[in-house]
């Protein structure tokens, strides 16, 4: 059975969640953070996405993300999964079984403001 298409909706805040391969470790050592976070400020910067919030666990990554278009976040997620998985495999030879998948974007409830 084929999966469900991905919905992402303009200027709505999206739950992404990216994990490694059978949940095996994304991250190895410190500076694999830091590739990532950089990678991932590029890519917000071409595609205008806008990130309010993320947490790095060792084999997976939340993000919260508002696209100003409908395809920017399949664009950002897979440039970004293409760099890193790319860095990793190079500077750990044999993890080429490490690749980030993405789970269904989960909406988030937006509540109105009270001042």
């Amino acid at each position: 059975m084929p999966r469900r298409p991905r919905l992402h909706i303009a200027d709505y805040p999206h739950h992404i969640v990216q994990r490694g391969h059978n949940r095996a470790a994304c991250f190895f050592a410190d500076e694999d953070y830091q590739a990532y976070l950089h990678w991932l400020g590029e890519g917000l910067q071409k595609t205008g996405v806008r990130l309010h919030a993320y947490v790095l666990m060792t084999n997976h990554v939340h993000l919260l993300l508002t696209p100003k278009a409908a395809d920017d976040i399949p664009r950002l997620i897979i440039a970004l999964g293409r760099r890193f998985v790319q860095y990793i495999n190079r500077r750990i030879p044999g993890t080429v079984y490490l690749i980030l998948s993405r789970r269904t974007p989960n909406g988030v409830t937006v509540l109105p403001r009270r001042l």
